[in-house]
């Protein structure tokens, strides 16, 4: 009896190590893509001022067409 329970405290104790080792690599994993997007936000954030640009833009140029149409040519 004893000497399976010794073995189930071993099976038990390398399974609570995996489980460390795979918390440990996945917070690392973790902390790298952080850092990828945190390297990304300028990018990102040029990005969104583009698009918005481009709505801009858009908006002006359906305002002119518009005003187009109106004119008697």
């Amino acid at each position: 009896m004893e000497e399976n329970l010794t073995g189930r405290l071993a099976e038990l104790d390398q399974a609570v190590r995996r489980a460390a080792e795979t918390i440990a690599k996945l917070r690392s994993e973790r902390d790298a893509l952080a850092a990828r997007l945190e390297a990304l936000e300028p990018e990102r954030a040029e990005l969104r001022a583009l698009r918005q640009e481009r709505k801009d833009l858009l908006g002006q140029i359906d305002g002119i067409l518009k005003e187009i149409d109106k004119l008697d040519l």
